[in-house]
């Protein structure tokens, strides 16, 4: 008893340091870290394994509970097209060291992709997404993790362990979940501290290149109304790709986490919970690799090899964060009253990357020295990162309890942030600063929203929500100077501002056509406040003006054959007014935020999993995404041009022109938007005596072609890609402790999945093949 005080006493310490702004992602880690074994040798608790998975044993597909509405309901209830994630299929996308990209197209329409590495993801459904990667950017897909959203797209990154099971809702939330959600959100849910069970797990793994997973959880019941939940991942992987410039290896990174939580639940009727977590990441940015798509195609040169690089700058990434949130519930007779308190804030980013991706000063430069691999016009060396951050949070909720055919649910949301960051250039090495840009946002917003549900008859609903945002965003340019102290060339005003206010609204009927069949349809309202961009040129501020979406959609959700299978297919149409679209690069090299008069998406999504035997268990998912771009006269800078140098060197752009040699869109997909996409995956365990099993766990994903920037330029499509992993296991003692080996991307397919186009036919490339093995323990 006298550890289990410790530890709360210890958390509490923690958050209080914290919000008097001398709380360290380090010391969350360090305290998660070493609290977990000391619980596990604490005397006097009573260990037990946890509760299997319902449908584990009975040949029955699991019930899938979400809280898509902010409520607890089964996912066939609900009238929005949504996935959840969670068990064994997090367990082996996360088996390779992936960070949170790993849940790409592990459900439908989800992409993930970052040209940043493990940190700043970004996300799209059903293609609609945002490319930018400045450190302001603002994404329509709204990543929520314990529901508090995550603004800034470093704070997306959060490494995905110990999770209850991620949501993905596909649709503008605009109601529920507040502005910039208008394609949807991915939402995300820790495992939460238990009372009366003392229980956890520890799991370890290593693989190719030392790709090493950690990951140790303990729940401890510190009486009958304190719980404890400490949780730890450190994933690990060695440089493994040799810089034969520079002469030192890359690729490799140290990415550790933490939570804690506890839980104070005095009465069935309150609760409160405390989360405390934080991150630290070291390692490499992503490598950008000259000249290595073929010109004319998009096929990789031969004799590519991805161990090989050759570049002269410095590359380097390191990120911290800490956070905090409490939720408080307190259940009166007829409604629940709810509070989310949440805080968040990065500690440092930093981010520096050869981005000619080659060596040599460049042709333009001084063509007497030597360059390469392939046509280096000029040398690029940038870095950038965040320098100070906070994000504060709170919301309020009112949710119904009632036992008539009436729900509904009542709020109120708050937020402020502010974000200063920083732009460098340095000299072709990077070690010398040449040039420093530092920008500052500020962002408050304020909103009030409600649903409600009738049920007309047992078997007939109608939903509908409403939401009234304010959003007021201010943007400056404090700092802008070479490294001698001259100002650099800005132009138009350092300080500009941004107010927005909108109406978001969903509607909603179903119908249950039998007691496990559901029929829906919903139109629904979203909206992404205005954006701002960092100096780019001689440009001191962009802005984009506030995009607006509606959507259509009607689904089907049942569960068929005594619970043997369950399947969910729905089709969609949309329109986005005003889209915020980034064209990065071009022949200009400058990165300019532009709105489109329209973007129109439509599509079908397919969810469906079976039990054909009791220990066979099959999922299949699939998605057809068409989006394409209207406005006859959006133009933009297209890629390289270097034909006047050598008739070959230049790209192939397969759009027209205007007049002033620009490139237009009007007609175009939106990148990184594939047209199909699919997983499907397969689990078959064979029982052996006394509670043990051999199992076979396997999934295979697949993406069409996508365009990697708003024109099209036969180089800069990515290629169709397949990947796949194979997972072979053995659990004993009733499935307490378990040996596994594994692969993801078993056939090694490697493609370009994004490109730098202002220079010459430069690309990144998927993770390669890992192999490794796992040991995991259960009590």
């Amino acid at each position: 008893m006298e550890l289990a005080n410790w530890c709360s006493s210890t958390v509490l310490r923690c958050v209080k340091s914290h919000l008097g702004r001398c709380g360290r992602a380090q010391l969350l880690i360090l305290a998660a870290t070493a609290s977990a074994p000391a619980l596990l040798l604490a005397p006097g608790l009573t260990r037990a394994a946890e509760n299997p998975v319902e449908g584990t044993d009975s040949g029955t597909v699991a019930e899938v509970i979400v809280t898509a509405t902010r409520r607890e309901e089964r996912l066939l209830d609900v009238p929005v097209s949504a996935s959840a994630l969670s068990g064994q299929s997090l367990e082996a996308l996360g088996s390779s060291g992936q960070d949170i990209r790993q849940l790409a197209y592990a459900v439908p329409s989800l992409n993930i992709e970052s040209s940043n590495g493990r940190t700043f993801p970004r996300f799209y459904i059903r293609g609609y997404g945002n490319t930018d990667f400045n450190s302001f950017a603002s994404q329509p897909v709204s990543l929520v993790y314990d529901d508090v959203v995550q603004e800034n797209p470093a704070l997306k990154g959060f490494p995905v362990f110990d999770e209850a099971d991620v949501e993905v809702l596909r649709g503008p939330q605009g109601t529920l979940f507040g502005r910039n959600t208008p394609a949807g959100v991915v939402k995300l849910e820790s495992a939460k501290p238990v009372l009366g069970k003392f229980s956890g797990f520890a799991d370890a793994s290593d693989g190719t290149y030392n790709t090493a997973n950690f990951t140790a959880v303990v729940n401890v019941p510190l009486n009958d109304q304190f719980a404890f939940r400490a949780s730890t991942q450190g994933q690990h992987r060695d440089d493994w790709v040799t810089d034969n410039i520079n002469h030192t290896k890359l690729e490799g990174y140290d990415d550790w986490a933490a939570r804690l939580q506890l839980l104070y639940k005095p009465s069935d009727d309150l609760s409160v919970l405390l989360n405390v977590h934080g991150r630290i990441l070291n390692g490499s940015a992503r490598l950008f690799r000259a000249n290595i798509i073929q010109l004319g195609s998009n096929k990789l040169v031969p004799g590519f090899d991805p161990a090989q690089f050759f570049a002269d700058g410095y590359n380097g990434q390191s990120y911290s964060s800490i956070g905090a949130n409490v939720h408080v519930t307190w259940n009166l007779p007829n409604v629940s009253l709810q509070s989310i308190t949440g805080y968040e804030s990065i500690l440092h980013y930093s981010t520096i990357g050869d981005i000619d991706g080659g060596y040599g000063p460049g042709a333009f430069v001084d063509a007497t020295v030597p360059f390469g691999p392939g046509f280096i016009p000029f040398n690029v060396e940038t870095g950038g990162g965040i320098l100070n951050h906070y994000q504060l949070t709170e919301e309020l909720r009112a949710v119904s309890r009632l036992d008539g055919p009436l729900q509904g649910q009542a709020g109120v949301f708050v937020f402020d942030e502010d974000v200063k960051a920083v732009g460098n250039d340095y000299d072709r090495f990077g070690f010398v600063l040449t040039d420093s840009t530092i920008s500052r946002q500020k962002n408050n917003a304020e909103a009030v929203f409600g649903s409600l549900e009738y049920a007309f008859l047992p078997e007939v609903k109608v939903r509908a929500g409403v939401r009234y945002t304010k959003d007021h965003k201010t943007f400056s340019v404090p700092y802008a100077r070479k490294a001698d102290g001259t100002p650099l060339p800005l132009t138009g005003p350092l300080s500009k501002s941004a107010d927005a206010s909108n109406v978001s609204w969903d509607l909603s009927p179903s119908w249950q056509v039998q007691p496990d069949t559901n029929l829906y349809a919903r139109v629904a309202t979203g909206f992404r406040a205005p954006s701002f961009g960092a100096p780019t040129g001689t440009q001191a501020i962009q802005v984009a003006q506030s995009e607006k979406n509606i959507s259509y959609e009607t689904g089907i959700k049942a569960e068929l054959f005594d619970r043997r299978a369950r399947v969910a297919f729905d089709v969609f149409y949309y329109d986005v007014s005003h889209q915020q679209l980034t064209a990065v690069g071009g022949s200009a090299n400058q990165t300019a935020l532009i709105n489109a008069a329209h973007t129109i998406g439509k599509g079908a999504e397919l969810d469906f999993e079976a039990r054909p035997l009791p220990n066979l268990t099959v999922n299949l998912s699939g998605s057809f995404n068409e989006t394409r771009i209207q406005d006859k006269n959006l133009a933009v800078n297209p890629c390289f041009n270097w034909s006047f140098i050598s008739p070959e060197i230049h790209c192939n752009i397969t759009n027209p022109s205007n007049a002033a040699g620009l490139t237009l869109i009007d007609g175009n997909p939106l990148p990184q938007a594939a047209r199909w996409a699919g997983t499907v995956s397969l689990r078959y365990g064979y029982p052996l005596s006394s509670g043990s099993e051999v199992y076979l766990y396997t999934d295979w994903s697949y993406r069409s072609e996508i365009n990697f920037f708003l024109y099209e330029a036969k180089e800069f499509v990515g290629p169709p890609l397949t990947q796949g992993g194979v997972r072979i296991g053995y659990t004993w003692s009733d499935k307490k402790y378990e040996v596994a080996a594994f692969c993801r991307n078993c056939t090694n397919q490697i493609r370009t999945i994004g490109a730098i186009d202002f220079e010459n036919a430069t690309g990144f490339i998927n993770d390669p093949r890992i192999v490794g093995g796992q040991i995991s323990v259960k009590f």
